[in-house]
């Protein structure tokens, strides 16, 4: 009956951590979006009035010049814009539901990158569209993960394989201290475990590597400036897909082929990569989130100590004391109360100590429990400070990835 009851109270203060994690996490996105909002509405909301007051200009010197009513003239440009979003040009320019691309509109489907350049129109592509994305989406989200759990094998691999060879240079791993000490290059290299940021630098290195590759080939191929080329590698490799920008929309290309399935390797390697950088950085944010609400926990913690010791100076009759049971399913601040009220010259009783160590006897009991009933042991707990614990999706599979390779060898 004791185990069942610290089980309950640790998954109980479990449930409670996570969903103060959770609320938490729900605030600063708010907080971040409404930061987000103030300054993109400072940055880019005169421009828009300045485009705005400006077309209207053009529009009116128009219909005054070609002596047509505004009405008339606006009504032809809502058509114009129906027309466009259907697909038509005033100029030349490739058809968007032939073969290619028809496979160029799936590809921004399941990618969940969504351009928007091309849209169905039907009823019946916008029924299929609905089945389609489903499947497709959920397939590719789960080449993702399996990319990123291979990624984080081979970064790890190179990783571990670097740190090994660092020890053989800092003479960690000689023969003279091996039998001194009595230690072997297996134990030492026993609990590492490959560090967040480093996965990080290597993800951020290989994704600003393929975003300035794509780009130059962007530049020379598409007419557009560095600057805009990084900006759509960026959005494209998000997944954002704002569409002011599209890659392969001209009629003609020198090279078509070669530069077709350029842009269809950059995507997918880019994608690939941003999608795996995103996840560290979820780890990253988990990490920020505990230190914050540990900052929270110890703050509180203190708090209650003060009133605690106020409480303790109060004179109170030793029997008022005593009357007080302990059980091994109280909570702990009853147990440091009762802890603290103890006179400096008093043997603790067995009791007490029970009642004061609960937490370090559960725990051992449930070791034991599992060793006997032969469960396996959690790799997780070992990672805890590297922030490899825990997570959901993607992050979970990361965590696991990253405890079993720096287990293996």
């Amino acid at each position: 009956m004791a185990y069942q009851g610290c089980c309950c109270c640790c998954s109980a203060g479990h449930l409670n951590q996570d969903n103060a994690r959770f609320l938490l996490l729900a605030a600063l996105i708010v907080l971040y979006m409404l930061c987000g909002a103030a300054v993109f509405s400072a940055i880019e909301r005169a421009q828009e009035c300045r485009a705005k007051e400006q077309w209207g200009e053009k529009l009116l010197n128009f219909s005054l010049t070609h002596n047509l009513s505004l009405s008339e003239l606006q009504g032809f440009l809502q058509d114009y814009e129906e027309a466009k979003a259907a697909g038509i040009r005033i100029g030349e320019s490739r058809s968007r539901w032939d073969f290619t691309g028809a496979l160029y509109f799936v590809g921004t489907v399941v990618s969940t990158i969504g351009f928007g350049m091309t849209t169905p129109v039907t009823v019946g592509g916008k029924v299929f569209l609905i089945f389609y994305g489903l499947i497709g989406c959920a397939g590719t989200i789960l080449f993702f993960n399996l990319f990123l759990e291979r990624l984080i094998t081979v970064i790890a691999y190179i990783m571990k394989s670097c740190h090994e060879k660092q020890l053989r240079k800092k003479e960690v791993l000689q023969s003279d201290k091996q039998r001194g000490s009595g230690t072997s290059e297996a134990d030492s290299m026993v609990g590492w475990k490959p560090s967040v940021y480093y996965v990080m630098l290597i993800l951020c290195v290989a994704s600003i590597i393929i975003s300035c590759c794509a780009s130059a080939m962007y530049m020379s191929v598409e007419g557009w400036n560095y600057f805009d080329s990084l900006y759509f590698c960026f959005v494209a490799f998000s997944t954002i897909g704002f569409g002011d920008l599209v890659s392969g929309q001209n009629v003609q290309y020198h090279n078509q082929g070669l530069y077709c399935f350029g842009n269809f390797l950059f995507i997918l390697m880019g994608v690939c990569c941003i999608y795996s950088l995103f996840n560290v950085i979820s780890i990253l944010i988990k990490q920020s989130l505990n230190w914050i609400l540990k900052k929270i926990e110890c703050h509180y913690c203190q708090c209650q100590r003060k009133a605690l010791l106020l409480r303790r100076n109060v004179v109170t009759p030793s029997n008022v004391r005593s009357g007080q049971e302990i059980s091994i399913d109280t909570d702990g601040v009853i147990e440091s109360e009762t802890d603290g009220r103890r006179l400096s010259g008093e043997i603790i009783s067995m009791k007490d100590f029970l009642a004061s160590n609960k937490v370090s006897l559960a725990i051992l009991q449930k070791q034991l429990s599992e060793t006997a009933n032969g469960c396996p042991r959690q790799a997780n707990v070992t990672a805890l400070h590297k922030g490899f614990s825990g997570g959901v999706g993607a992050l979970a599979i990361m965590n696991n990835r990253l405890a079993e390779t720096s287990g293996d060898r």
